[in-house]
């Protein structure tokens, strides 16, 4: 374990339970709004939680993956959607302003140089993993680099009182990587991760599913399997790495995670694998449209908050889901009690 991630306290679980079901409503009307509420006052140990300063961090990394042609859009596009999140015109950004959430944007790896002065965590491993059909994505080094890197993102926000925290990713090529974690992590067949990623025809899917089965060929001899952070190593990205010590450092200081679609959760297979006791600090947002995402869920026995048939990344399911989330802690904290408000309850 990398981050040292306390289990979240039960001891107040009869007493918030009580809470939720003493409201002015049948029980369990609210459905997973309750189990939200309940589980946010766990988290932080307390019968009438508070969201403070929620940020969306978005990753951004190229991949030597895509050298194989396993992409519908060019390398070029990601530093040029990096500036389009500085430039705030992405999705991210509009869901992100309209829900009062502030963003963050990480150059974990991309492949250009962004000037200084402008809006951007400077963070950056290499311009780009290497391309693991034949050769490891990153040196161990280099992803124990990117964990760090990742943790001090979030151990920089903390000071300003942020206690929830949504985690994005940008990253052409970034589905190859993540399908490959999810095979791994989840023992399930490649054939089953594998998805169109941002468009590719029938044609370009067999093409792409061909070079994962031929990078995990070449890899397999000397892989250890039950070393999380050698198939990371080996396969990951730099934002996917950068995202997972995020993860793991904002549950070590018992902030509320919110996981995104497809890569994050990649990502966060990886720290679940290295730390188990993250799980309890996670929302899993919404349910991504590229394939493998439900599988993922399955895995880790979760339900996402939102299924919208989105597979955009950035963050955005977790920009969308946090009004949600906030919906939970205000019903918990503000709606009448069938004895503060002098209704009577069931028979």
């Amino acid at each position: 374990m990398l981050f040292p991630i306390p289990p979240v306290s039960q001891g107040l679980k009869d007493q918030l339970q009580k809470k939720i079901d003493t409201k002015t409503k049948p029980l369990g009307a609210l459905g997973m709004l309750e189990e939200m509420a309940l589980k946010i006052g766990l988290i932080q140990n307390t019968l009438t939680p508070q969201l403070h300063h929620p940020h969306i961090v978005v990753f951004a990394a190229d991949h030597g993956i895509v050298e194989e042609k396993v992409s519908a859009y060019p390398q070029d596009v990601t530093y040029q959607m990096v500036l389009n999140f500085i430039h705030e015109g992405a999705a991210i950004n509009v869901f992100c302003k309209q829900n009062r959430l502030a963003i963050k944007v990480v150059d974990a790896g991309v492949n250009y140089d962004f000037p200084s002065g402008i809006n951007l965590i400077h963070a950056k491993i290499a311009k780009g993993t290497k391309n693991f059909l034949r050769e490891k994505a990153m040196s161990f080094e280099q992803c124990q680099a990117a964990l760090s890197q990742g943790a001090q993102v979030v151990r920089d926000i903390a000071p300003s009182g942020c206690n929830v925290i949504g985690f994005g990713e940008m990253g052409i090529g970034n589905t190859s990587s993540a399908s490959i974690l999810m095979h791994y992590f989840c023992q399930s067949p490649l054939t089953q991760c594998v998805g169109k990623g941002a468009g590719l025809d029938d044609e370009g899917l067999q093409h792409k599913i061909n070079v994962l089965l031929k990078a995990i060929s070449f890899h397999h001899p000397s892989l250890n399997v039950n070393q999380p952070l050698e198939i990371l190593s080996t396969f990951g990205g730099f934002e996917t790495a950068m995202m997972c010590g995020a993860m793991m450092q904002a549950a070590s200081l018992k902030m509320i995670l919110l996981i995104d679609g497809f890569i994050a959760t990649s990502a966060f297979l990886a720290a679940y694998r290295l730390a188990p006791h993250i799980i309890n600090y996670a929302f899993f947002c919404h349910c991504s449209d590229e394939q493998g995402h439900k599988e993922m869920l399955r895995y880790l026995k979760v339900k996402a908050i939102l299924d919208l048939r989105m597979r955009l990344g950035e963050g955005t399911g977790a920009a969308l889901a946090f009004p949600i989330i906030q919906a939970a802690v205000n019903f918990l904290n503000e709606m009448a009690s069938f004895e503060s408000a002098a209704v009577s309850t069931k028979r």
